[in-house]
Formats: C-alpha cells, sequence, structure tokens
C-alpha cells in the first residue's frame, strides 16, 4: 500500500463527526474552552489559596482584570449557548 491510498482511507475524525451530523469544535470553541479552564484555575486558586492570580497579575480592580473578568465571563456564556446548540443535535 503506498500512503496517499492509506491517508484517504482513515478520514481525520473531524470528517467522520460532520458526516455523522455532530459539529467539529471551531476555534472559538476552543478560545472559550481554554478561557474557561484559566478562569476555573484562578478560582481555584482564590478558594484554596486565597490567591487571585488576575489581581496579582494586574491589580486588584484594574482596568486590566476587569477585561480578563469580562472576557471569562463571556467565554462561560458562549459554552453555555454551545452546550444548547451540541443539546440540539444530539436528541436523548
Amino acid at each position: 500500500m503506498n500512503a496517499p491510498t492509506m491517508e484517504r482511507r482513515h478520514l481525520p475524525e473531524r470528517r467522520a463527526a460532520v458526516r455523522e451530523g455532530a459539529t467539529a469544535m471551531s476555534g472559538i470553541d476552543y478560545a472559550a474552552m481554554a478561557l474557561l479552564i484559566i478562569g476555573g484555575l484562578n478560582w481555584a486558586m482564590v478558594g484554596l489559596f486565597d490567591v487571585d492570580v488576575v489581581a496579582t497579575l494586574f491589580g486588584p480592580g484594574s482596568p486590566a482584570s476587569r477585561v480578563v473578568y469580562v472576557v471569562v465571563g463571556l467565554a462561560a456564556l458562549y459554552s453555555i449557548y454551545t452546550a444548547i446548540k451540541m443539546s440540539r443535535h444530539h436528541p436523548h
């Protein structure tokens, strides 16, 4: 078997997911997930050690800190939208 034949036989998972009706994650989905993970870890640090990493880096109550918190909040709202969209594609 030659390499091109092998590549055609093993299509990427993204193509298989689209064919089955599932939507592949986009770049904005990955960005939202990364922001949620970062925000969750920050909250874990606040809860466990009383250390707010965002406030430590940008200053408590600073405009930069507020922007970070708003962006993480928007990522959470987008993830709620994504979860609803996914549940409509996959009825129980």
